[in-house]
């Protein structure tokens, strides 16, 4: 009896051990990612002419949002077409030269998360913004995942990521537009609209930006509480951003923390609020 009591002990703790393990693991890979490479080979790119370049970038080597950022790419192609863009969508970080990026006029890192860019590559945004070029940032380019890149975590966020919330991790709230903003944001746009999202929270309001956008954080459930983290139960208060953009330099940036999954690519209000960023972006 004693003996059976041992080995069941002995399993329940090396199961734990498991679990324990698996969760710093899958925590580790959600906040830095596991890079296998830095890419640095120079695509060969027709720049059409006649057409503003926009490069969409959607590398990820933390967790992935699949889904979404196929969605993406397919409304970004598709505004493209209609509005005379040229898009160049890639997960390949070679692009990220200034040679190539002065034949852009906007970067739009789609849910990209984790370690994205060597040194040299970030310093070739900080240069593309800071001399006149726009970069856009959508829901996972927000995340905690960022920490090698402070420039990008102080100029396109401006906050420091907390978590979530778990329960339920998707929530419908509605998405306010904000008054007093550039009037190229609000193109096709009600003053409200419903959308069901994964709602970030932030330790503090964005520093130094413009709101774009915001919900009523007080009517949402902000818990992210998981095994290991019992601190998640807070939210950013009753004015609670989802979108803003600021003044960096000669150049411009916006980040929407909406965006986690495939479905807010069908909703309308959300695709014109991304389709008027690039209209800002491009003025």
């Amino acid at each position: 009896m004693k003996k059976n009591f041992k080995i069941l002990l002995l399993g329940a703790g090396t199961l734990m051990l498991i679990l324990v393990a698996a969760a710093s693991l899958f925590i580790y890979r959600i906040k830095n990612g596991f890079p296998v490479k830095f890419e640095t080979d120079q695509p060969v790119i027709n720049f059409p002419s006649a057409k503003p370049s926009i490069l969409l970038f959607s590398k990820t080597t933390g967790y992935r949002h699949s889904e979404s950022i196929d969605a993406a790419k397919r409304v970004f192609l598709n505004m493209s077409e209609k509005n005379g863009w040229y898009i160049y969508e890639t997960e390949e970080g070679g692009v990220f030269t200034s040679e190539l990026l002065k034949h852009f006029k906007v970067i739009i890192i789609n849910n990209g998360t984790g370690r994205l860019l060597n040194a040299e590559q970030q310093m070739a945004v900080k240069h593309f913004v800071e001399s006149g070029g726009t970069l856009m940032g959508i829901h996972g380019a927000g995340d905690f995942s960022h920490d090698d890149w402070p420039w990008m975590n102080k100029n396109l966020i401006g906050a420091s990521f907390s978590h979530h919330p778990l329960h339920p991790q998707l929530q419908s709230a509605q998405v306010n537009v904000e008054k007093g903003i550039d009037s190229t944001f609000t193109r096709q746009l009600p003053a409200s609209w419903k959308q069901t999202d994964e709602w970030y929270i932030y330790y503090s309001k964005p520093k130094d930006a413009k709101i774009v956008a915001f919900i009523n954080g007080e009517k949402i459930l902000p818990s992210g509480n998981i095994f290991l983290m019992n601190d998640k139960d807070f939210g950013m208060g009753k004015y609670h951003p989802v979108a803003w953009y600021r003044n960096v330099g000669q150049g411009k940036t916006f980040y929407t923390s909406m965006g986690h999954d495939k479905a807010v690519w069908q909703n309308n209000d959300f695709v014109n609020l991304l389709q008027n960023a690039v209209y800002w972006s491009l003025k």
